[in-house]
Parts: C-alpha cells; sequence; structure tokens
C-alpha cells in the first residue's frame, strides 16, 4: 500500500514480439474445438513461482555490477536526445528498465540480431555473463535492509500454444527472476491485453498504467517480456513544506510562471562544469541519489542535452564536492498519459534487424519448423512516473517488449535555483547507475 510518507517512482518497458507471418494450418497445432473469448481472469494457465535472481556473492559484485551500469548508462545518453526530440517538454524514462527489458530479449537472439542488439545495448560480455551480472545487479538494488523501497519485477507472457526453448525460460527465471505466464494471444488478445496491464499495475503501485494501448497485441503475439520498476525513497534531509511557496520559473527567457518552490540550506556535493550545475540529493541510507543538473543559461537545455554523453556524465558526478547550499527546487509530478514507442529511435541507434519479420533471429526464444511462425520484435513500449515534493521521491517505470509471431559550514552559502527547465537523474551511488532521468521543462504540467 502507498505510504503517505514516501515518494515513489515507477516504470514499465514491455517488449512484443511476433510471429513473422501467417500461421501454420490448423492441423499442426492440435487444439479442442473452438472456444468464446475467455474473461481476462481466465485467460492464462496458473502462472509458475518467479525463482529469485541469483544472489551476489563478495567475489564478484562490484566489477561485474560496475561494468553492466556503465552499458546502461551509455544506452541512456543514446537515447536520451532521441527522446527529448520526440517528445518535447517534461519527460521521464528508466534506462536500466529498458535495458533489463531488452537484455532478456537479447539472450534470445542470434546472429546478426544478437549482435546489433550488443551493440546498441553496449554489452561487452556473453549474453550468459550479462545475464548473471543483471541478476546480481537486481539482487543489490533490491536489498531489503536498506532504508528505501526499490522493486524490480519481470515476466513473460507467452502464448500457450507456442514451441518456447526450454533453456530461454529457465535462463530468465534463474537470472531475472522472470517467470513465464501462459496466455492465450490467438483467440483472446484483448483480455491478455488488459491482464498484462493490471499485472504492470500490481507492481507499480498503480503507477503506471494501460503500458500497452489498444492494439499493442494482437492475434500474432507470441510473447511479451515485461520489465517494471518501482522507487519509493525519503530525502535524507527533508524539506520543510512550510517554507515552500510559489516563485517565478522560467519557461523561456521570455516565459514565466509562478510554480510551488521548496527550499532549505544545507550540506550538499555540488559541481560545475561545461555550463551546467549539478546537485546531489541523497535519499535516506545514502544508497540512492537525485542529481539535478542545471544549464547555466535558461535557454541552455538543448546544448546540455546535445554535449551530455557517458564520460561527461561520469567526470560531471566524479567532481561533487560538499559545500554549504542553499538549494530551491519546485516541487514536480510527471505521470505522461500514453507510453513511448521505442522501436523508432532503437532502429536508429542500430537495432535494426531485430524488427525486420523478414530477418529476425530469436531462434534461442524459440526455433519453430515453419519460416513464417518465427519470432521478430513489433514494438517496445515504455512509461514512466515520478513525484517529488519536500518528503521525498515516488517513481516507477515499465518496458514491454512484444514479439510476434560533510564540509565545513560556509557563512555564505551557494545558490542552487533551479528556476528554468532542468535535467533529473535518479541513481544508484554504488554503481553509478541511472534508475530514471529526465527533464522538467514545466513544473506546473504533469
Amino acid at each position: 500500500m502507498y505510504r503517505l510518507s514516501k515518494r515513489v517512482l515507477p516504470l514499465i518497458v514491455a517488449t512484443i514480439v511476433t510471429a513473422c507471418g501467417p500461421q501454420p494450418p490448423q492441423s499442426s497445432v492440435p487444439r479442442s474445438s473452438p472456444q468464446p473469448e475467455p474473461a481476462p481472469s481466465s485467460v492464462v494457465l496458473p502462472p509458475t513461482e518467479p525463482v529469485a535472481p541469483d544472489s551476489p556473492t563478495a567475489d564478484s559484485t562490484g566489477d561485474t555490477m560496475t561494468k553492466l551500469a556503465t552499458s546502461i548508462n551509455r544506452l541512456a545518453f543514446d537515447l536520451f536526445p532521441k527522446l527529448s526530440r520526440a517528445q518535447p517538454g517534461n519527460l521521464v524514462f528508466s534506462p536500466a528498465s529498458i535495458s533489463f527489458a531488452l537484455s532478456m530479449t537479447w539472450g534470445g537472439a542470434d546472429g546478426q540480431t544478437a549482435k546489433e542488439m550488443q551493440q546498441v545495448l553496449h554489452f561487452e560480455s556473453s549474453s550468459s555473463e550479462v545475464m548473471e551480472a543483471s541478476g546480481k545487479l537486481i539482487a543489490a538494488l533490491t536489498d531489503r535492509s536498506r532504508p528505501i523501497t526499490f522493486r524490480v519485477a519481470n515476466q513473460l507472457f507467452g502464448e500457450k500454444t507456442y514451441p518456447f526453448e526450454p533453456s530461454f525460460l529457465s535462463q530468465t527465471a534463474r537470472a531475472f527472476g522472470a517467470p513465464m505466464q501462459q496466455v492465450n494471444f490467438k483467440t483472446a488478445h484483448e483480455p491478455t491485453r488488459r491482464l498484462i496491464n493490471e499485472w504492470v499495475e500490481q507492481q507499480t503501485e498503480n503507477r503506471i498504467q494501460n503500458l500497452i494501448p489498444n492494439r499493442g497485441v494482437d492475434s500474432e503475439t507470441r510473447l511479451v517480456l515485461v520489465n517494471a520498476v518501482y522507487f519509493l525513497g525519503d530525502w535524507a534531509a527533508p524539506f520543510d513544506k512550510q517554507r515552500t511557496q510559489p516563485n517565478p520559473f522560467h519557461l523561456s527567457p521570455s516565459n514565466t510562471i509562478s510554480v510551488p518552490t521548496m527550499s532549505r540550506t544545507g550540506s550538499y556535493r555540488i559541481a560545475s562544469k561545461d555550463g551546467v550545475t549539478a546537485l546531489e540529493l541523497p535519499y535516506e541510507g545514502n544508497d540512492l541519489s537525485m542529481i539535478i543538473v542545471l544549464p547555466d543559461a535558461v535557454d541552455g537545455l538543448d546544448a546540455a542535452l546535445s554535449s551530455m554523453d557517458e564520460t561527461r556524465w561520469r567526470e560531471l558526478t566524479n567532481g561533487l564536492s560538499h559545500e554549504s547550499v542553499w538549494v530551491s527546487i519546485p516541487s514536480f509530478k510527471l505521470e505522461p498519459s500514453a507510453p513511448m514507442r521505442l522501436s523508432t529511435p532503437l532502429r536508429e541507434l542500430g537495432m535494426r534487424t531485430a524488427f525486420d519479420r523478414r530477418n529476425a533471429n530469436f531462434s534461442k526464444i524459440a526455433n519453430p519448423p515453419n519460416p513464417q511462425d518465427r519470432l521478430y520484435i513489433s514494438e517496445v513500449f515504455h512509461k514512466g512516473f515520478i513525484r517529488t515534493d519536500e518528503k521525498g521521491t515516488e517513481a516507477a517505470a515499465a518496458t514491454a517488449v512484444t514479439m510476434a509471431r560533510t564540509a565545513s559550514a560556509i557563512l555564505r552559502p551557494r545558490a542552487f535555483k533551479a528556476d528554468h527547465p532542468f535535467v533529473f537523474v535518479v541513481r544508484d551511488n554504488e554503481t553509478n547507475l541511472i534508475l530514471f532521468l529526465g527533464i522538467v521543462a514545466d513544473p506546473s504540467k504533469t
């Protein structure tokens, strides 16, 4: 249940995998006489229990998790400018969720399909090594000893008559805790879509709704791989709500609005470099933090986005140091109504063959004898949510891959006034992994 004392961030990614062409003749798939479309509650066979990801061991966690985090951050900065151009204004997405969902899919790819996916995802190891590292990273992120709530849920929704490879199912269950839930896409795809969306809502405290839109799956869909991420955390040093008051926020040099703005003075890590200033706001326990990247110029956001990459991000965050800072930032809530479709930006980055119904090779997921029943990715849906106020942050995100057929006190604290468009990042401090990334262009809008 949602706790009023916390803030949350949910996020989901869904990869949809579809069959390449017409289905084989009816005689090739033994079945009983046609049945009426079932209700959502009766679409699936009883799901298996999730298998928890392998727990990290003392001799292997650090390097492998940091290496994987760097790969995910590179993908983040590859996607960031493309997504901001496609969706001007406010933006929230989870690079971690997108990478987890696509790495599950990559584990079933082969040939040119696997090569292109590996390059776009910036993976330098084999699929088995990446999956093992992902499982360890997920286990570390969801460690219940942390004073924040962080949940990662993975699930496969597969057509119950389709011949999936047992080795693929076992490796995704072992590494990602992602069991296969058997469903009926062939004759009940709409009830199945609703069932998947209901699962996503449950995993994100109802923050992510309608991840897969109408007509997002059809009778040709054979597999949906879903990753859901949910974060709930209080600031290490909360803001006093009584000090929140309306203040100007400059949407542009010529357009100013008034928005509720939080403020406090304290010891924060801060750094300035290349026309931006970064401020770190730690969450309770200091395992996670939000970093706000504020351009020096009111209209400097585009320039900041065009120059930011994983290397510059690392240099900026490595330069953070403690100072006494007066912080002034707007409270904000970003809750987009529609999911983002990631197929176009992923194609532009070089992941083309996976979306090609004629040439995609996911034979490690399934290798049916009829070429027309082999798999390709039809779409990758992604949706995020974030709310930040005086107490902290609530965030969530989801991705669905669909396949179808302390410093000394300073007398005058440094001022950090986020009164124009800025970038926010929620990261894991141990690995520097970017969990959530986005833009607040107008805090008065969701």
